[in-house]
């Protein structure tokens, strides 16, 4: 059979991804994998109709697809993104329809979950017969566990092309239809109190959108500063190739203005609100080489304090899937998500309403500097970075190891004297049957409360 792999590298060849895929090739001899460099040619596929027809010919007469990508800030590469946006924009829908389709993830785990979710819901957008995924650490090939996991799950693949096995649908097809906003807001006007505040889109043309960022900035009594993404010359996406690890020095340095941009203004900014409309299932491709190139940070959090919020135009309440990366985002980032808003109010009243309230909560946060604590997405994701910088990747990732010791991060709990002496004197002291049921049965709920039942009940503290 016939299988077209949509490779999402920046890189093309020389990506990790692509290595699995030509293990894959080497492993099932009977099978054509043809490999589609489609980040890496994203400029050639958008400006040569020609190119892109050739493309989708090829997609036509396959009997599967292999979505194989790796992670990109929570998500697909934007080059790839774009590929997406694409399909849908020039009506070519219909030649992926029925394909048996599968997905193949390489990352270190970072919320490669969303990725997956992503290209999941686009498969099921486009009417695929989506199989299963493969999210896989980058150097799993090494392993030969992982090398039988990886020969299992494409021989289940292939089995269901041959078979025709039925697929389950994961997510249902998105509707919106926002009613026409208007502002009719008659606020009180609030002072910004000196906190930079700066509004970021990608369009101003859409006429919801651009009408909440509008009613949003009139709330306030000093001039807010919008920035459209489409003034900004921003040559590429990010290429992957990591000249950044050794001191956050991009390989697009001096070449356009993002460095520049995200230096000046969002570093400089202590509320910033994000604001896009939803294309497919996330915002555009333009958003998503926003946050692809803010890469040149690397690892290190770089709007650390900050108040996030986000103004949106599509059914974002549809998508928890998007909701979930920016909250992993922001937390990460160690900043604060203020809101939500979007378009999907019943009334003109209830956007307004909710406009007001971000722009008051972003500034009495601020004020506050209130940052709320973080969930399993901050802390999960912050120790995988932890752990991997540390280890493996202190190179080539050097400038992110030497602000995780400055900021802290190299937290382990492991290596606490006081937790090393506790645990062993407790273990000693289980091995006596007496002395161990008294512990487990009268001891650990009220030890569990000794210190903070202290603070709670202290009336000085």
């Amino acid at each position: 059979m016939k299988i077209i792999v949509l490779n999402g590298s920046p890189k093309g060849d020389i990506s990790v991804t692509m290595q699995y895929i030509k293990y894959i090739q080497k492993k099932f001899p009977k099978h054509e994998l043809k490999i589609i460099n489609i980040a890496q040619q994203i400029n050639k596929l958008e400006k040569d109709l020609n190119f892109f027809g050739e493309v989708i010919d090829e997609i036509n007469l396959s009997d599967g697809v292999i979505w194989a990508f790796p992670l990109y800030y929570h998500l697909v590469a934007s080059q790839y993104k774009r590929f997406i946006e694409l399909i849908f924009e020039r009506k070519v829908t219909n030649s992926f329809k029925g394909k048996y389709a599968c997905a193949l993830a390489t990352s270190i785990h970072f919320q490669d979950h969303t990725a997956i979710n992503y290209i999941n819901a686009i498969c099921d957008d486009l009417d695929m017969n989506f199989v299963d995924y493969l999210s896989l650490h980058m150097d799993d090939l090494e392993k030969e566990s992982s090398r039988k996991l990886i020969l299992a799950f494409y021989e289940n693949y292939f089995n269901a092309i041959n078979n025709k096995i039925t697929t389950t649908k994961n997510y249902s097809k998105l509707s919106h239809n926002p009613i026409a906003y208007k502002s009719e807001a008659n606020f009180n006007k609030i002072d910004t109190s000196n906190k930079k505040l700066t509004l970021i889109t990608d369009s101003l043309e859409n006429s919801n959108l651009s009408n909440m960022i509008n009613t949003f900035s009139s709330f306030f009594i000093d001039d807010i500063e919008i920035i459209n993404l489409q003034e900004i010359d921003i040559k590429g996406g990010c290429l992957g190739c990591i000249k950044c690890g050794y001191n956050y020095e991009c390989v697009y340095t001096g070449k356009d203005e993002f460095i520049a941009f995200y230096n000046n203004k969002i570093r400089n900014s202590d509320i910033i609100i994000f604001c896009g409309n939803i294309k497919d299932r996330y915002l555009s491709s333009l958003w998503k080489r926003f946050f692809d190139r803010s890469f040149f940070n690397t690892h290190t959090p770089s709007i650390t304090g900050k108040q996030i919020g986000f103004i949106i135009s599509g059914p974002l309440t549809q998508i928890p899937n998007l909701k979930q990366i920016f909250e992993s985002y922001i937390q990460w980032q160690r900043a604060n998500l203020v809101d939500f808003v979007t378009d999907e109010y019943s009334s003109i009243n209830e956007i307004d309403n909710q406009l007001y309230a971000l722009a008051s909560k972003a500034i009495n946060l601020s004020l506050a500097n209130f940052i709320k604590p973080s969930t399993f997405l901050g802390v999960g994701g912050t120790k995988i970075f932890r752990d991997d910088i540390y280890g493996k990747l202190r190179f080539p990732f050097l400038a992110d190891y030497k602000a995780y010791k400055k900021l802290g991060i190299f937290d382990f709990s492991h290596n606490s004297l006081k937790y090393k002496i506790m645990s062993t004197i407790f273990l000693i002291m289980t091995k006596f049957p007496k002395i161990k049921n008294e512990i487990y049965s009268n001891q650990i709920k009220p030890g569990m409360i000794q210190n903070l039942k202290k603070i709670a009940e202290d009336p000085n503290i």
